[in-house]
């Protein structure tokens, strides 16, 4: 019986060559998908607070998979939504990953359609429209 020496590297049993990641973990690369949407929503959400920074100071901003289920919903798949906020709970704009990632064709769409769906949720709940909170917002065609 062979010991194993904790640490060391060894080859795989089919001899395909040394176990362990790839990429050093700071590499781009070595990031999920569900960690890349995450940093998307957040310079997003960075450059929206550098603007509306006091407006915002109690919302708090999310990352969901997927919408609930509700099986009395006959409607389009949410891709985001702002829930109130009750006593100490803040108000949550959140932003759901599937549903966005679904739509979006590449990362340069999938970034603009996080932009235009923060800029509409935040100008919902200010009671603005979103040319007023983000003027660079590009009006969707109906």
């Amino acid at each position: 019986m062979r010991s194993r020496v904790a640490g060391v590297r060894r080859r795989d049993r089919h001899g395909r060559g040394l176990r362990g990641p790839l990429t050093p973990p700071q590499a781009p690369i070595s990031r999920t998908r569900s960690e890349r949407f995450a940093d998307l929503v957040d310079d997003e959400v960075r450059r929206l607070g550098a603007r509306w920074g006091r407006e915002l100071a109690r919302v708090e901003f999310a990352v969901e998979e997927v919408p609930g289920a509700d099986p009395l919903f006959d409607g389009p798949v949410l891709l985001g939504q702002t829930l109130p906020g009750s006593g100490d709970l803040p108000v949550r704009i959140v932003v759901y990953r599937r549903p966005v990632e679904a739509r979006a064709a590449g990362e340069a769409e999938l970034s603009q359609m996080i932009r235009d769906l923060l800029v509409e949720e935040v100008a919902d709940l200010l009671g603005l429209s979103p040319e007023s909170v983000d003027p660079s917002y590009d009006t969707p065609d109906d």
